[in-house]
């Protein structure tokens, strides 16, 4: 009796390879955002761990590890944000339409909010006070906030040379100049406790002041 060969095996359909992975989910990376930006300017970056921030946000400590890889980086992208949302980039990219003076204007109101906020204040009082905050975070801190916007507006400044309404040989020094007269008297004298009744009026004459300054040094 004749032996039948053995069947074929069965087709084995090629593995797929894995994907990328699950996208992240974009509204859990919001509210973690959220959540690091108020606590963080409320209480300062020792004041608060990621436990905290997890339960503000309604996830797991494990869902903000997942987004943010460590505290350092969430309150880099935390001091960002905050940034972005009082002074965004559009500001500089496409400014409002009119005169070069009014442009410098509404950026100065716009960082002005933003440095006199009691959020930014606190945190500046915390940078400021031996002891509460390493070198390694006051980088960060720098970077994320005053850094960015700083170079931000050199962009600005640079298109505005660029079109002849300029003259500036040094744009990021003119950057940093224009910053500090925005902050002037005014802004330590808040950092300190201190002229926390300034008027409307009084912070509009300030700014005004100070884009005429800057455009007496570097308008064509």
């Amino acid at each position: 009796m004749t032996r039948k060969p053995p069947a074929p095996a069965p087709r084995q359909e090629p593995q797929k390879s894995a994907g990328p992975g699950r996208p992240k989910d974009l509204g859990k990376r919001a509210s973690i955002l959220d959540a690091a930006k108020r606590l963080f300017l409320e209480q300062g970056y020792q004041g608060v761990s990621m436990d905290q921030i997890a339960a503000a946000a309604g996830v797991s400590k494990l869902t903000v590890y997942s987004h943010f890889g460590d505290k350092e980086t969430l309150f880099a992208e935390a001091i960002s944000a905050k940034c972005q949302e009082v002074l965004p980039d559009v500001l500089f990219v496409r400014p409002p339409e009119g005169p070069l003076r009014e442009q410098l204007r509404t950026i100065g109101h716009a960082f002005f909010a933003l440095i006199t906020s009691d959020e930014a204040i606190n945190m500046q009082r915390m940078m400021n006070t031996p002891g509460t905050a390493e070198s390694g975070l006051r980088e960060l801190f720098w970077n994320a906030g005053p850094r960015r916007v700083q170079e931000v507006f050199g962009g600005f400044l640079q298109a505005r040379a660029d079109e002849g309404k300029l003259r500036i040989d040094d744009v990021p020094l003119a950057a940093s100049q224009f910053f500090s007269l925005l902050k002037g008297e005014l802004h330590p004298m808040l950092v300190c406790g201190l002229c926390l009744d300034h008027s409307e009026a009084e912070v509009a004459r300030h700014i005004d002041n100070t884009v005429e300054f800057f455009l007496r040094a570097y308008a064509r």
